[in-house]
């Protein structure tokens, strides 16, 4: 059976990590989710870039954002470190 999406317990049992490690990686914008009633539904293509070890564009742009807020706060730190 080869469904469009997968629910959050298939997807923890997917990536080996347990629901509430599903329930912050879709909080977080990490997995891309749809809420239905109470249950959130996930793309079974958004497993398959995280299974694959591909990153999509989507979390690229976060990693980007991520790297850029952290050169802001930290900056002249990472600096100093870098000349030891």
């Amino acid at each position: 059976m080869n469904k469009e999406f997968v629910s959050t317990a298939e997807a923890a049992k997917m990536l080996g990590i347990s629901r509430v490690a599903v329930f912050k990686k879709i909080k977080s914008g990490v997995i891309k989710a749809q809420k239905v009633g109470r249950n959130f539904i996930i793309p079974r293509e958004e497993l398959g870039d995280i299974l694959s070890g591909t990153i999509s564009p989507r979390q690229k742009q976060a990693i980007e954002k991520s790297v850029k807020q952290t050169v802001r706060d930290y900056g002249e730190t990472l600096r100093l470190l870098g000349a030891e």
